[in-house]
């Protein structure tokens, strides 16, 4: 018989002062001030790879949250999510510092022409030897459409109607403009590559025309690894089609009918239900005792900024949460049918409907499996068993929690099968799928391939 199936681990961060921490950057231990330090993120992803992570995925935006009381300044003077730097010019940084570490990019399709794109994530690739994915994402706040000269953010089907036609040309470009042997490094001859092993794709779409070839050569897996978030139905099926890992947030409860939703959406769109890997998120805080953790679990949410909650959440419900009353009952507010259809989802997993709604909103923020590294561990296990592959581990305080995570919690999980206890080798796709290099045949990016045919 074989042994228990290990899951994958993904630090999930941002290049920021406060990702999801809600303010907790000022609190002893913390380093997260020293955002522009290459010394800070180099131990954050060495520390990583100590605790034996597969991936640092670096989520990203490109505009403030600005829906709280109808301005920015909530979002800037709690540093949530702003000030943010662009983290590909961090990730070959952090790739030279290790050697088994996968570094995620997020990149919203409107910020980048795929032309260019494509030449950034193979310069990226083949910099890290083959360690880089691509977190595929349409945005959500209007104020990135604002900036990049949309006038607003595009709707939700011309987001995704630009997402297929960006994915296409960038596939033709990783896959389809060089040949494999293209590239010959003759000294003898001064010859570098073959000119008729590289082609033109002359893409031309409803958004993008694209004429190539690609400026740069193959990188050590061609088409970067894919990911994407997962909600709507189009979403759902656009990462059927195209996203090797789909990430999402469900409740474990819950969560066997949504695995099977996403990999009935790849199955449906001609590729193998195991070419696509679930992700769940996970985060947690740990103590030596059950005591300890519940007590260092209640220090971190009291010493939270609420104002750094409520402008995320508005951001993320789209709707400004200075209409709720902080002392407003959810019972109340879910019977007067104010706000968006994402906020009133939210109230209904209240505990108790007679909570306020600042109760309710420090809890909401503070989803964390809390206890022993026992406890954790048997957490984590339940969720591999409901048929989750990997787990998006925020940070609580950093660097703190991954340093946690690798003193006491990784030789653990590697005892029981949870956890793997070294890195296979190769880039990051054969890391994580045990297999070839590039994506595999049934993926619609391998068959742009027109010389392979």
């Amino acid at each position: 018989m074989s042994g228990p199936r290990p899951l994958i681990y993904s630090a999930f961060n941002e290049f920021v002062v406060s990702h999801h921490d809600h303010g907790l950057w000022n609190q002893p231990g913390s380093r997260q001030l020293e955002i522009g330090s290459v010394d800070y993120w180099v131990d954050v992803a060495r520390t990583l790879e100590r605790a034996n992570f597969d991936l640092l995925f670096f989520a990203d935006v490109l505009a403030p949250y600005d829906l709280y009381r109808g301005s920015r300044d909530a979002a800037i003077a709690s540093a949530m999510q702003i000030p943010v730097n662009d983290p590909a010019q961090l990730i070959p940084v952090l790739a030279y510092a290790t050697e088994n570490l996968g570094f995620a990019l997020t990149q919203n399709l409107l910020q980048e022409h795929p032309y260019a794109f494509a030449r950034k994530m193979s310069t990226m690739d083949q910099l890290s030897g083959g360690r880089i994915a691509w977190n595929i994402v349409t945005s959500f706040l209007p104020g990135a459409g604002r900036n990049l000269g949309f006038g607003g953010l595009p709707t939700h089907e011309e987001r995704y109607g630009r997402a297929d036609d960006f994915v296409d040309v960038v596939y033709k470009l990783w896959e389809d403009s060089w040949e494999d042997g293209a590239v010959v490094a003759d000294r003898g001859r001064q010859r570098y590559a073959d000119p008729a092993k590289v082609h033109t794709i002359d893409h031309v779409g409803p958004y993008y025309d694209v004429v190539g070839p690609h400026l740069t050569a193959p990188s050590p897996q061609r088409t970067p690894v894919l990911f994407q978030a997962a909600a709507s139905s189009v979403g759902i099926d656009f990462a059927g089609r195209n996203a090797e890992i789909l990430f999402t947030s469900f409740e474990r409860q819950s969560a066997a009918a949504s695995i099977e939703q996403l990999r009935g959406a790849a199955e449906a769109s001609g590729r193998s239900r195991d070419d696509v890997k679930i992700f769940a998120a996970f985060s947690f805080v740990l103590g030596s005792t059950e005591a300890e953790a519940q007590r260092l679990a209640r220090e971190a949410a009291d010493a939270q900024s609420l104002e750094s909650i409520l402008v995320k959440y508005s951001g993320f419900w789209g709707m400004d949460l200075d209409l709720f009353p902080l002392d407003a009952r959810i019972a109340d507010l879910l019977e007067a049918g104010r706000g968006t259809p994402a906020a009133a989802y939210a109230l209904r997993t209240a505990p108790d409907a007679s909570w306020s709604f600042e109760r309710f909103i420090r809890w909401f923020a503070n989803q964390h499996t809390v206890g022993t590294p026992e406890q954790i561990a048997d957490e984590i296990e339940r969720w591999r068993d409901v048929g989750i592959d990997g787990l998006n581990i925020p940070y609580i305080i950093s660097p703190g929690t991954y340093d946690d995570l690798a003193d006491h919690l990784t030789p653990l999980l590697q005892r029981r099968g949870l956890m793997a206890s070294g890195y296979r080798e190769g880039t990051l796709r054969e890391k994580l799928f045990g297999r070839g290099p590039y994506l595999p045949d049934t993926h619609p990016a391998r068959r742009t391939r027109r010389w392979a045919r």
